[in-house]
C-alpha cells in the first residue's frame, strides 16, 4: 500500500464508524434523555438555557466501584479511568459527535504520519504538569518509554511492544517510530482507554515511586487533592489548564458508595449530582425521574462466563463448548440486563460496525443457545456424571459485569440441564478480584467494557500469557491471526483475520461463554450542564458546569 492509500485507510479508521443505531431510536422513544434536554455534538444542555456556563461550584458523583490505582500506566479498572481522565491527558483523545467516535489531538496540536510506522506529534506550547514541570517532547518520550520498560511492569506494555524508538526533534516535536504498522496506534495514544499514551509527570513518579497511583500528577483540567479510603476522592480545578476557559468547576468529589441502591437514593434525593453507573433493574426508576438526565447506549463491550482452562474439569474443550451452547442469551438479556443489552454471539460488539458481523445471530458463527448441541458436547466430555464446579461472584452490582450475582443465578439452572451442579460462592469484589487473578476459580463472570477496536477487545484478554487472560487460554494459531490483524490497516483484511480467530476461539476452544453486549449508563441531575457523553464509559468533567 502506498503512502497516500495508507493515510486514507488510517484516516478512515480514525473516523471509525462507531454508528449508533440505538441512538436515534432511543431519542425518538424518549428513553435516553430526561425531559427538557437537547443533545448537540454529544453535549446535553437544558432546552431553555441561554446563559453561558456558570463558573465555580463543587460537583459530586457517586461511584460504586473504587479505583485500583490512579496511575494510568497500571490501572486495569474503568473505575480508575473515569477519574484519571480528569487528571491526565493523552497525545490524542476520544470525542463523540452523537453519531460517531473519532480520535483528535489532545496534548498534541497536530499529528503527521510520514509512513505506516512513523508518527510525528507537534505538541501544544506552555503546557505544565500540576507540579509545575513542563510537558514537552522530553516528558512525552520519558512517559511512553516508562510503559515499554520491562522494569516498570505496565500491563499496557503490549501497546508499545513494537515501539522502535522515540526521537526528540525539538522541544515541542516528537517522532514515535514503530518497527511495523500498528493498527491500534490511535487507541494506544489516547488518554482514555489506551493509557500507553497518557502522559504522567516524571518528577512526581520519581518522588512518589510506587505510591504515584495515590499521588497522581498530570496535565488535566483537575488536580488531585486527596483520597480517603472507601469514602471519597477529591479533585480541584487546575487554573493553568491549557484549554482556554476550562474547566468551569472548582472541585469534584467522587463519593465511594459501595451499595448501589444507596447511590441511587442519593441521586434521586439530590444529595449527589450524579452517578457513574447503575444496576439495570433500577434504570426505569431513574429514567422516569424528571430531575435527571440519563445517558446510555450500547457500547463496545461484552460480558462472559469465564472457565478455568488450566485445571480439570474445564481444561476439556468439549465441556466448555457444552456450556457455551447451554446458555440462553436471550434470557440473560431479558432477566439479567432488563432489556438494556443484546445477546453476544461474538467478541466484536455491534457499535464496531466495520468489524461486526451483522449476520452473526443467523450465520452459525460465534456462540449461541442450542441445548441439543450442548448435550452432545457434554456426552463427549472427559468427565461424565454430575460435576460440581465453584462459581465465584459478588453479591453487589459491580458496574463492570453489571449484574453482580444476577447472571450467576440465571446461568446455574441452565448448566444443571447438562449435568453441571454449580456451587455458587458470593464474596466481596476485592476478594473475587484476588481469586480471579490467582486463577483460584472454576467459573466466574464479568465484562470487558469501553473497547474501541477489535484488537483492544481481543488481544490483551485472550492471547497467550497476556495480563487479563485469567482463564489461561492459549492457542498459537489464534495468537498468530490476532497479531497479524494488528499489523494491517485495511479494514476488510483485518476483519477476515479476526473472524478466523474468533471461529477458532469460540467454536473450537470456547475458553469463555459469551453472554451479552450491554448499554452503559451515566446519570446526572439536570443542574449539571455541558457533560459530553462519550460511549467508552468516561466521566469527563472538562466542560461541565452547575446551573444555579
Amino acid at each position: 500500500m502506498d503512502e497516500k492509500s495508507l493515510k486514507q485507510a488510517l484516516a478512515a479508521r480514525l473516523e471509525q464508524d462507531f454508528r449508533r443505531r440505538d441512538f436515534l431510536r432511543a431519542i425518538s422513544a424518549g428513553t435516553m434523555l430526561g425531559a427538557g434536554a437537547l443533545m448537540s455534538g454529544g453535549v446535553v444542555r437544558n432546552a431553555f438555557a441561554a446563559e453561558p456556563p456558570k463558573r465555580g461550584g463543587t460537583l459530586t458523583w457517586a461511584q460504586t466501584v473504587p479505583p485500583d490505582t490512579l496511575d494510568p500506566h497500571f490501572t486495569g479498572s474503568l473505575a480508575a479511568i473515569k477519574i484519571h481522565n480528569n487528571i491526565f491527558n493523552g497525545l490524542l483523545k476520544v470525542v463523540y459527535d452523537g453519531k460517531a467516535v473519532s480520535f483528535v489531538p489532545d496534548l498534541a496540536e497536530s499529528w503527521e504520519m510520514t509512513d505506516g510506522m512513523t508518527h510525528i506529534f507537534k505538541l501544544r506550547a506552555g503546557v505544565k504538569f500540576h507540579d509545575g514541570g513542563v510537558c514537552d517532547a522530553e516528558a512525552v518520550k520519558w512517559s511512553i518509554e516508562r510503559v515499554k520498560d520491562p522494569k516498570t511492569g505496565s500491563p499496557h506494555a503490549w501497546m508499545v511492544a513494537s515501539l522502535a524508538g522515540i526521537d526528540i526533534i525539538d522541544p515541542l516535536t516528537v517522532r514515535i517510530r514503530y518497527s511495523k504498522p500498528f493498527a491500534f496506534f490511535p487507541v494506544a495514544m489516547n488518554g482514555a482507554t489506551g493509557r500507553a499514551g497518557t502522559i504522567v509527570s516524571r518528577k512526581a513518579v520519581e518522588k512518589y515511586g510506587k505510591d504515584f497511583g495515590r499521588n497522581p500528577v498530570g496535565t488535566g483540567p483537575f488536580k488531585f487533592v486527596q483520597w480517603r479510603e472507601n469514602e471519597m476522592i477529591e479533585l480541584e480545578r487546575n487554573p493553568d489548564y491549557f484549554e482556554a476557559g476550562l474547566p468551569y468547576l472548582d472541585k469534584i468529589q467522587i463519593k465511594l458508595v459501595k451499595e448501589p441502591t444507596s447511590a441511587v437514593a442519593a441521586v434521586m434525593s439530590g444529595q449527589v449530582d450524579g452517578m457513574d453507573a447503575c444496576p439495570f433493574q433500577l434504570m426505569p426508576m431513574l429514567r422516569s425521574n424528571k430531575n435527571l438526565n440519563v445517558y446510555g447506549e450500547l457500547e463496545g463491550n461484552y460480558s462472559f462466563l469465564g472457565m478455568n482452562n488450566k485445571r480439570a474439569p474445564f481444561n476439556d474443550p468439549n465441556l466448555r463448548l457444552a456450556i457455551a451452547y447451554a446458555i440462553d442469551r436471550e434470557l440473560i438479556v431479558k432477566q439479567g440486563y432488563f432489556g438494556d443489552a443484546s445477546p453476544a454471539y461474538s467478541l466484536i460488539s455491534p457499535p464496531m460496525t466495520k468489524f461486526f458481523d451483522p449476520n452473526i445471530a443467523k450465520s452459525g458463527r460465534g456462540q449461541f443457545f442450542d441445548l441439543k448441541k450442548a448435550q452432545e458436547y457434554r456426552a463427549k466430555a472427559a468427565v461424565q456424571g454430575e460435576i460440581s464446579p465453584v462459581y465465584i461472584a459478588t453479591e453487589a452490582f459491580t458496574s463492570n459485569g453489571g449484574s453482580g450475582s444476577r447472571n450467576a443465578q440465571l446461568i446455574i439452572p441452565m448448566l444443571a440441564k447438562i449435568g453441571i451442579k454449580v456451587k455458587l460462592e458470593i464474596m466481596d469484589p476485592a476478594v473475587l478480584t484476588k481469586r480471579r487473578n490467582a486463577g483460584d476459580f472454576d467459573l466466574y463472570d464479568e465484562a470487558w467494557q469501553a473497547d474501541l477496536d477489535p484488537d483492544e477487545t481481543i488481544r490483551p484478554e485472550w492471547t497467550t500469557g497476556v495480563p487479563w487472560n485469567f482463564v489461561g487460554y492459549s492457542n498459537p494459531e489464534f495468537d498468530k491471526l490476532i497479531l497479524q490483524a494488528a499489523e494491517i490497516v485495511d479494514v476488510e483484511e483485518r476483519k477476515k483475520l479476526y473472524y478466523a480467530a474468533e471461529d477458532i476461539m469460540l467454536q473450537k476452544d470456547a475458553p469463555i461463554a459469551l453472554l451479552a453486549h450491554t448499554k452503559v449508563f451515566k446519570i446526572f441531575n439536570k443542574r449539571v450542564e455541558g457533560f459530553k457523553y462519550v460511549p467508552v464509559d468516561l466521566m469527563n468533567m472538562h466542560t461541565v458546569s452547575l446551573k444555579t
